[in-house]
């Protein structure tokens, strides 16, 4: 009888705990959501005033090669047509109205519909980021331990020193040795783009041109993580749950993989969260070296043409992405450690 009334009080107590960490989860979401509107607003309105003051023409980046040969009255006319000497607020002002109807304009860089060019580059982006972020993740998980485990040991000291190296190593330098080492010196890789010669794209095309941009934008983002890690596991070992273990004469991969992992989880995610934004300037700076035609080289033409409906478009689709990444890494430390719902 004791027995039954102890079952019922553990089921209803973990009912209870898994309860209240969804209405916790939800609290969050709701908070978070509150903010996505201002945040959008803002760095849409900085957008429009930043391109009113740069030293950017659009007109020359619409005539191009013409401009020198275009008369003063035709370019007055032209710049009339397409808005050039409009105020910013009344270009952003249309652009909003533009949104709120769903049509989101069209790329005067492109010559085609903003839509048409998100449907053709963000997969590829999302491909490039997705894999890069996934194998990053993996890496510096499984290294994180291992450093962590044999902290100030060989192995610890040979993985942090390279992580130290890496760290103070920019994106496109990665990429520069990358192409120089196997693209050029070895031949082992294809230096840039999607596919050999203008080819259409197949899939084995597609991965073998896949595999250096997606190698460094993984090793860009490994370090930060991979010490997270390493800083997490080491410090776990000395807990008292551990010494607890080792004291029951668990085994010691045991109790690596059941309480020192699980307790090294939340500490993780939170810095995968806080990475977002470095992993996604990361991307944008491999596609460019790579020539991989994902969104950054429509948000490095857009930027320099002032292409404002591209760019806007880009950029706010960017914070929000951004914004939405790290709203699930932090829902992802709540359900992996409950105590930090009181933080969120």
């Amino acid at each position: 009888m004791t027995a039954t009334i102890a079952r019922r009080e553990v089921v209803s107590t973990v009912a209870h705990d898994r309860h209240g960490r969804r209405r916790d989860v939800l609290r969050m979401i709701g908070r978070r959501v509150l903010f996505v509107i201002p945040v959008c607003a803002a760095v849409s309105v900085g957008l429009f005033a930043a391109a009113a003051v740069s030293p950017f023409d659009p007109l020359v980046a619409y005539l191009g090669d013409r401009y020198t040969t275009t008369s003063d009255a035709d370019k007055q006319v032209i710049t009339q047509q397409l808005g050039f000497d409009e105020s910013w607020y009344t270009t952003y002002w249309r652009w909003l109205q533009s949104i709120a109807t769903g049509d989101l304009g069209m790329s005067r860089s492109f010559g085609q519909p903003v839509a048409d060019v998100l449907v053709e580059r963000v997969p590829w982006t999302l491909l490039l980021a997705g894999i890069g972020l996934a194998l990053a993740a993996s890496l510096a998980l499984l290294l994180g331990v291992l450093a962590g485990v044999f902290a100030g040991g060989l192995l610890d000291r040979g993985i942090t020193a390279v992580c130290i190296m890496i760290q103070g190593l920019p994106p496109f330098v990665l990429s520069l040795g990358a192409i120089s080492v196997f693209a050029l010196g070895l031949g082992w890789l294809p230096v840039a783009g999607l596919s050999d010669g203008g080819a259409d794209p197949s899939f084995t095309g597609v991965a073998e041109h896949l595999v250096l941009p997606v190698a460094v934008l993984a090793l860009s983002q490994v370090p930060w993580l991979l010490l997270a890690v390493r800083e997490s596991v080491s410090t776990s070992r000395g807990a008292d749950f551990v010494a607890g273990a080792v004291a029951r004469g668990i085994p010691a991969s045991t109790i690596t993989r059941k309480h020192i992992l699980p307790a090294s989880l939340a500490p993780f995610v939170n810095v995968l969260g806080v990475r977002l934004p470095e992993l996604v300037v990361g991307a944008v700076l491999v596609e460019e070296v790579f020539s991989w035609p994902g969104i950054a080289g429509a948000i490095v033409v857009s930027a320099r043409d002032l292409d404002m409906a591209l760019l806007a478009f880009l950029t706010v689709g960017t914070t929000l992405a951004v914004m939405v990444g790290s709203l699930m890494a932090d829902v992802g430390v709540v359900l992996v450690d409950p105590r930090a719902a009181t933080d969120g």
